[in-house]
């Protein structure tokens, strides 16, 4: 079996090699020049020189799908370049992470593998592609009335359906000694221990009816409707080697994160926390009948002044 080219790549993902310079994608599917790039851009792809011939007719059906919807008069260029932009990082992100997922599993961790090895992932893709495309949209589907069944739900807490700024509880959770233990662990240890961290936290915050905004290596971002929700997903959890902050308030829901000093406040508190325990502030405390809280000493947070946090812990009861 021969080495896979890019060219072999490129043609069992995205069909038929490219035809057409960025002008005549535009042409053929009735976007001007510059939203084309523009789009291109947002989608997170390289400007090429006009007259590179670059493009299948893939990218003109796509970009002829922008067209018809811009054509509709239900989303406006501006609105356009937002979604390619949220499209173009996430799929990025998916891509390259599902790509390290399959090469993992089939090819050896050490030493170069045969071409007849990266053959056999290429095939085994070209097998498996139909399935995950259709679940991937399924999936897709799936987050998007989930994601709308959070806004109802902070609809019923704020009075508005997508509101500017939404009240929410915001915690952070992360692995106490990060530092200290990536030095003790080889590449794949360490790989090891920040996949099963991150799988762990977005499997219980999923439970919880939840969002996991981010991931950060050693520490995890995540927000919930309600104080209840987050104190559930806190306790579960937390261990000896973790530790969460919370808090609860207002924040700016922008480019699928948050923002405001709801977050900052739940990250400093992060930082209080010893390892095991879970920090959270004066709002989430109150508002926590179903838990127990012990408030704890004042303490001085940078940029926030002083603030009255509490130990969240489980019920004796």
């Amino acid at each position: 079996m021969t080495r896979p080219t890019a060219e072999d790549i490129e043609r069992l993902f995205v069909g038929p090699g490219a035809r057409y310079t960025r002008a005549e994608v535009a042409a053929h599917s009735g976007v001007s020049p510059e939203l084309a790039e523009r789009l291109w851009r947002a989608l997170g792809f390289a400007t090429l020189a006009d007259d590179a011939v670059a493009f299948t007719d893939a990218d003109v059906a796509a970009m002829r799908q922008v067209s018809t919807m811009l054509g509709t008069g239900l989303i406006d260029d501006d609105t356009a370049i937002r979604m390619a932009r949220a499209l173009g990082q996430t799929t990025a992100r998916l891509a390259q992470w599902q790509a390290e997922i399959m090469i993992g599993a089939m090819l050896p961790p050490d030493g170069s593998p045969t071409d007849e090895q990266i053959g056999k992932v290429l095939e085994v893709s070209e097998r498996l592609l139909p399935g995950f495309e259709q679940v991937l949209v399924h999936v897709w589907r799936s987050q998007l009335a989930a994601a709308g069944t959070r806004l109802l739900t902070i609809a019923d807490i704020n009075e508005e359906v997508a509101p500017t700024r939404a009240t929410m509880a915001v915690g952070f959770a992360d692995l106490v000694s990060f530092t200290r233990r990536a030095r003790e662990l080889d590449e794949r240890e360490l790989a090891d221990l920040v996949e099963g961290f991150e799988s762990r936290a977005a499997d219980v915050v999923a439970a919880h009816g939840a969002r996991l905004v981010k991931t950060l290596g050693d520490e995890v971002l995540f927000t919930a409707p309600t104080p209840e929700q987050a104190a559930a997903i806190a306790l579960e959890l937390v261990g000896e080697e973790m530790r969460v902050g919370m808090a609860y308030g207002p924040v700016l829901p922008m480019m699928g994160d948050v923002f405001g000093t709801t977050v900052n406040l739940a990250a400093r508190l992060t930082a209080l926390a010893r390892p095991g325990t879970i920090v959270v502030d004066a709002a989430l405390a109150e508002a926590l009948d179903a838990f127990e809280v012990v408030r704890i000493r004042r303490r001085p947070v940078r940029g926030l002044g002083m603030v009255q946090p509490y130990v969240l812990r489980r019920s004796s009861s």
